[in-house]
């Protein structure tokens, strides 16, 4: 049984939340600086394991006998990557993209244990959203809590009332799938 800490590679608030609900609190927080531009012709599941992947990496490189933990999330219709929302008119297109039909939310997780070993995982939830009329769309951006935001809607937020259903892990499409933390947490020996 190892007691080692572990070291959360992301500034999302969210996935540090979820940590905490299943009682895991981080030793650190190291956002990692990545370049998260997708590659020519990538698919979105593939794309959210490589940026976990890479994630964890670049981290690992400053806390070298730590456990790290790095997660990345995608929003995608079809093959189709939505992009962060930073300003309001991404996330005008992505609600008009997202309104009325499934989409898919990619969760890459890596972790890296201080021996070398590694364990990976890709997540994929299906989200339906109701069809959205302009004074919806409106009033959730007027919200502003969709900066930020993969595919600029947050499901535990206010776009709670737009989603009819979902398939998969509900805390894969806040940030992190915690049944598969657990799981890998566990397979490479990290205790609380």
């Amino acid at each position: 049984m190892t007691f080692a800490s572990l070291v959360l590679a992301s500034a999302s608030p969210r996935r540090l939340d979820l940590l905490r609900q299943i009682g895991i609190e981080p030793s650190g927080v190291a956002p990692a600086d990545i370049d998260e531009t997708p590659l020519r012709h990538e698919l979105p599941g593939p794309h959210a394991r490589r940026l976990a992947a890479a994630k964890a990496a670049a981290v690992a490189q400053t806390y070298p006998n730590a456990y790290i933990l790095a997660a990345d999330t995608v929003v995608a219709v079809g093959r189709r990557i939505l992009p962060k929302a930073e300003d309001e008119a991404t996330a005008r297109a992505c609600l008009k993209l997202l309104s009325g039909r499934n989409h898919k939310v990619w969760g890459g997780i890596t972790l890296l244990a201080p021996d070398g070993r590694a364990s990976h995982r890709l997540v994929r939830s299906q989200v339906t959203f109701k069809r959205l009329s302009a004074d919806e769309t409106d009033r959730y951006i007027a919200s502003g809590e969709w900066h930020g935001k993969a595919g600029g809607y947050a499901i535990q937020g206010l776009a709670a009332r737009y989603v009819l259903g979902i398939e998969g892990s509900y805390s894969n499409i806040v940030g992190l799938s915690l049944y598969d933390v657990g799981a890998m947490l566990d397979g490479l020996g990290f205790r609380v």
